[in-house]
């Protein structure tokens, strides 16, 4: 058989995979899958915590399992020195890093002569629950983003025009993806006693710049008589979760805590609406999810839910309290009326958020900035 082209690729700075956390790790499971899929060789770096005991590959992707310091402001960079320690003498063509407060770490592979992708994610410095050392931080990991890697990502147009607009940086857009599907099991609304159509979806990190207090104190006002399922967990939020679970006591709210796989996407499936309450970040992965599964998405009106949303579902200001209690009332109670959003979001992952689209984007990437350099292998 005729040669193809075959790279070495690393990813980096993710908790690994399979996924079960958040975004980065969907990411890295949905690209570094495909890929194999194409022939190249792909090794992901993962947390030993994260992982579950024994994986060493997954899927055909080879999975590295490294420690770091379980602490808030350690754990990220941490692992990712760790990662880079280790991958930067295994000889891969691509290392690709998630994450901007990973920049510095950039230079190393450089060195020891792979390329370098950094995707950068949203406006990390942002975040409410960073204190001013690391706001400080990423706000420098921002200017090394500019500096040390051969290619950055951003996902999000507005992620791109601000680094350059602020840093005069041409980075490379490529969009996250997402299935268009429509699970027909329902094992986990059986399980948490969840109606068919009959609850208000939210899925985050419980943190507080994702605005779960908001949610629930807008579904309180609203009086509504279906359940609210809040899914997701953050564990460095213990006391901001624990305030949440004694305000819904009593009401019709289920915490379940993280839910990933066939049950997340049954719980998309299955919600009369889906609420999008970030306001940090680039293109939020848990949205253009709940697109692609055909949800009514009511969404915080920010600049970048707006470009991922569009016409395809509905966009409040999640700091209005009163006005986002309105506008669930209004929606399921009138869901009729609204259930065409579901469709229009579908079709706009379709054209605009597709995951093979995507990989075609990184993989293309990858070869413009070998050139000539790839490896040529003769499938067996």
């Amino acid at each position: 058989m005729a040669p193809v082209m075959k790279l070495e690729i690393a990813i980096l700075g993710t908790r690994g995979i399979p996924a079960n956390y958040g975004g980065f790790e969907t990411f890295a499971e949905e690209l570094s899958v495909r890929l194999v899929e194409r022939g190249h060789s792909v090794t992901v770096y993962g947390r030993s915590h994260y992982l579950p005991p024994g994986v060493e590959q997954y899927r055909g992707v080879q999975v590295r399992r490294l420690a770091s310091i379980r602490q808030k402001y350690l754990e990220t960079v941490s692992h990712t020195a760790f990662s880079i320690l280790d991958a930067s003498w295994r000889g891969y063509d691509v290392v690709l890093i998630c994450n901007a407060a990973n920049a510095l770490f950039c230079p190393i592979p450089r060195i020891c002569g792979a390329k370098v992708v950094l995707n950068v994610d949203g406006i990390e410095r942002l975040r409410r629950k960073w204190n001013a050392l690391g706001r400080g931080f990423y706000l420098l990991s921002e200017r090394l983003s500019t500096w040390f890697p051969d290619a950055v990502v951003t996902d999000a147009r507005s992620v791109q025009e601000y680094y350059l607009k602020r840093y005069h940086l041409e980075s490379t857009f490529i969009p996250y993806g997402a299935p268009v599907e429509c699970v027909k099991t329902r094992t986990i609304l059986e399980k948490l006693n969840l109606p068919y159509k009959g609850y208000i979806l939210y899925v985050s990190r419980l943190e507080p710049e994702n605005n779960a207090d908001r949610v629930l104190e807008a579904y309180l006002r609203s009086n509504l008589e279906i359940p609210l399922a809040m899914i997701g967990d953050a564990p460095y939020n213990r006391g901001f979760i624990r305030d949440l679970r004694e305000k819904a006591k009593g009401r019709k709210v289920v915490m379940p805590g993280a839910i990933y796989g066939k049950g997340y996407h049954e719980l998309l499936a299955g919600a009369l609406c889906y609420l999008q309450a970030t306001e940090v970040g680039g293109t939020h992965p848990a949205l253009v999810e709940a697109m692609g599964a055909g949800c009514v998405v009511i969404s915080h009106d920010t600049v970048e839910n707006r470009e991922v949303l569009a016409d395809a579902g509905i966009l409040v200001n999640f700091h209005d309290i009163e006005g986002l209690a309105a506008t669930l009332s209004t929606v399921c109670r009138a869901w009729d009326e609204f259930k065409d959003l579901g469709e229009r979001a579908r079709e706009r992952v379709r054209r605009h958020y597709d995951w093979e689209a995507v990989v075609d984007q990184y993989e293309q990437l990858f070869w413009d900035l070998l050139g000539d350099t790839v490896k040529l292998t003769t499938p067996s």
